[in-house]
C-alpha cells in the first residue's frame, strides 16, 4: 500500500503501477495499490470524518499483517499519512517512510525510514521517485529472478 499527497501522491500512484504492472520485464502481478486512487471513498471519509482520517481507515480495512505500508511525505509531517503509519503498526504492517531531510513526526512511526538529505520539495520528490524506482527493480528481482 502506498499514500501520499499531491506530488507524492501521483508518485505513490505511479509505483503502485510498477509493482501491480510490470516493472522492467513480464512476470506475475503483485497486490500494489495507491490508497487515494478511489476518489469517492477519499471525499466521503473526508467529508463524513476527517481529511486526517483517510489513509489510516484504508488500512484499517484493507491492510493485513504482513503487509507493506509506504507512505511519501517531503516534510514528514503529514497528519493523514502519520494516522495510517499508526494503524498499521497496531495492524502488524511494515512501516516504510520517504520524506526529506529530518523525517519529521513520521520517523517515529517508521520500521524503515529513507529520508533524503535535502528541505527543497522538487528535489526531495525527485529523490523520491528514483528511489521508489530502485525498490521496485530490487522487489523485481528478488521476487522473481531472471534465469541466467
Amino acid at each position: 500500500m502506498f499514500c501520499g499527497n499531491g506530488g507524492s501522491a501521483a508518485d505513490a500512484q505511479h509505483l503502485a503501477a510498477e509493482l501491480s504492472g510490470r516493472f522492467y520485464y513480464d512476470r506475475a502481478p503483485l497486490p500494489a495499490e495507491a490508497l487515494h486512487a478511489n476518489s469517492s471513498y477519499i471525499t466521503a471519509v473526508a467529508n463524513d470524518y476527517s481529511f486526517d482520517d483517510i489513509y489510516a481507515r484504508a488500512v484499517q480495512g484493507s491492510g493485513r499483517k504482513g503487509d507493506i505500508l509506504i507512505g511519501i511525505s517531503t516534510s514528514g509531517n503529514s497528519e493523514n499519512i502519520i494516522r495510517a503509519m499508526k494503524v498499521a503498526r497496531e495492524i502488524g504492517i511494515l512501516t516504510v517512510g520517504m520524506t526529506g531531510e529530518t523525517g519529521g513526526k513520521m520517523k517515529e512511526f517508521c520500521d524503515y525510514l529513507i529520508n533524503v538529505p535535502s528541505t527543497d520539495t522538487p528535489r526531495i520528490q525527485e529523490a523520491h521517485i528514483l528511489i521508489g524506482h530502485i525498490i521496485c527493480e530490487l522487489v523485481e528481482s528478488s521476487l522473481f529472478p531472471k534465469e541466467g
